[in-house]
Parts: C-alpha cells; structure tokens; sequence
C-alpha cells in the first residue's frame, strides 16, 4: 500500500514539473512575441523622422540593415556581436532557431522601399499599417485569438480584426477619408492573412502605401 501511495506521490510530483515546464514555456514564447512586435510597433516614429531628417534616416536605416545582416552572419558562424546578436536571440522565434532570422532584414526593407518609392505621406500610412495592424494582430492573436482562419497559417479571427480596425484607425487619422480607411483597413488585413511569415513585412508597407496613393 505504501509503495503505490509512493508511485503516486512521485507520478504527481512529476505531473506538476512538466506542467510548470510547459507553462515557463509558454511565458517565454508570449515574452519574446511582445517584444519581437514592439520592435515594430517602435518603427511608428519612422516617418517623423523621415520628414525632419530625409536622407539622414535612410542612411541610418541602410547602415542598420547591414550591421545587422553582418552580426547574423557572424553569429550563424558561432561569433557574437555585442547587443545586436543578444536581442537577436531573444527575439528570435522557435522556427527560426539555427537559422538566419529574416525578419529584422524584410522589416527594414519594406520601410526603406516603401520610403523611397512613395511620397512621404503614402509611405507614413503603408509604415502605418506594419507598425501597428501587423504589430497589433500577432499580439492580439497571441492572448486572445481562440478562433484560428483555415489556410492562413495559425492566424486568428481576433488578431485579423484587430489589424483591420488599428490601420483604419491609423489611415484615417493621416487621410481624414472613412471609405478610403475602410478600403485600406480592408487590404491590410487580407495581406496580414496570408501565410507568407516574415515576407508581410516587406509586403504590407509597399502595397498599402501605394494603394493609398491611389486612392486618396
């Protein structure tokens, strides 16, 4: 009898490890998520930047993307970069394990090209919409997303609508236009639905910006 009341006793005690190691787990992935995406939510100052200090920030940004891709080559190769390669590996996801995180690179692209390509105000509301509708939506997905969207790649019902109301929000504020914010709010969310991972960085700030432009 004591020797079961023992197996028990052990078999619970176990439970409760493996229990606390998944939920330690968990915290880390939720930790590293938010700050992967306030990374992005931080490039919102971008386009105020841009209009005091043009070329200046566009140089910074060149220069930011290289150190960067450097750092990642150099830590691929089992060297360290001070700082950089630190957060690196506290932002990187568990896919991109032993690989070279992308997505710091399509980030920066998509603001330089989006940048460079559109009027500034186009450009502001395409940097918009990665800053906050992507940044808002894998977070809001994260915590509070229960309904997944077949064929999106885990997206959620929640982290889609709030994508869909954080750039109507934001467009209307730069443009003043409801139908114009709708129509943007609407595109951004598609594009945030596709199973396209890092690449939506690259995506979203181009064609929201320009199909802004368009419609404005």
């Amino acid at each position: 009898m004591r020797s079961i009341d023992d197996k028990n006793t052990v078999r619970t005690f176990q439970d409760r490890m493996l229990s606390g190691m998944v939920e330690r787990q968990k915290f880390n992935s939720l930790l590293k998520e938010l700050f992967r995406k306030s990374i992005h939510i931080c490039s919102a100052f971008v386009p105020y930047f841009l209009s005091l200090f043009y070329w200046q920030v566009i140089i910074l940004l060149c220069v930011v993307l290289i150190v960067y891709s450097i750092s990642e080559i150099f830590r691929l190769k089992g060297y360290t970069i001070p700082l950089v390669s630190k957060i690196t590996e506290t932002a990187a996801r568990k896919r991109d394990a032993n690989k070279f995180v992308l997505g710091p690179v399509t980030l920066v692209c998509g603001i330089l090209i989006a940048s460079l390509l559109l009027p500034l105000d186009c450009a502001r509301v395409g940097i918009f919409a990665l800053s906050f509708g992507d940044g808002l939506a894998s977070l809001t997905g994260r915590f509070l997303g229960k309904v997944s969207i077949p064929f999106s790649g885990g997206k959620t019902a929640a982290g889609s609508l709030s994508c869909f109301f954080a750039v109507y929000i934001s467009t209307f504020i730069c443009s003043g236009n409801t139908l114009v914010s709708l129509i943007v709010a609407f595109a951004a969310m598609i594009i945030e639905l596709l199973p396209i991972k890092d690449f939506d960085n690259l995506v979203i700030p181009i064609s929201i910006g320009a199909l802004f432009m368009f419609l404005r």
